[in-house]
């Protein structure tokens, strides 16, 4: 498993987006599947600066990835307030964009590219989101 800890702050997505993509090297993955991972964690990154950090808190993003026989795992931890993701109304696609609202795109996105998307809310530590794509 490599891991890597990176501010929450969005200076930190292109960092984060580059220890994606080298992980993703020693994978099967094709270019496309490896964009795919890259945009759904860039799009959790986001989520967790914008709203669980307000953009201006300290607090950090521990990046961590795993290679196994068939995917690559990626788990995003942070030490913010949890949230309960299923509150998170499902985005209605072909609804007027005045009826959408602001919330639940990003989570809708990661749950397109990837096959596998889990949140778990760690008493006194944190959020950790799993996010997984298989080769």
């Amino acid at each position: 498993m490599a891991s890597r800890v990176f501010p929450g702050k969005f200076s930190s997505l292109e960092k984060i987006s580059q220890f994606i993509e080298e992980e993703a090297q020693n994978t099967s993955l094709d270019e496309t599947a490896v964009y795919e991972v890259q945009l759904a964690v860039d799009e959790a990154c986001s989520n967790i600066i914008e709203h669980a950090y307000k953009e201006n808190e300290d607090g950090e993003i521990i990046c961590s990835c795993t290679i196994s026989s068939d995917a690559f795992t990626v788990i995003l931890q942070d030490q913010a307030e949890p949230f309960e993701p299923d509150e998170i109304k499902n985005l209605e696609i072909g609804a007027p964009l005045e009826e959408l609202g602001n919330r639940g795109a990003g989570v809708f996105l990661m749950k397109k590219l990837m096959d596998e998307v889990e949140f778990e809310f760690i008493p006194d530590e944190g959020t950790k989101l799993t996010l997984v794509k298989y080769f």
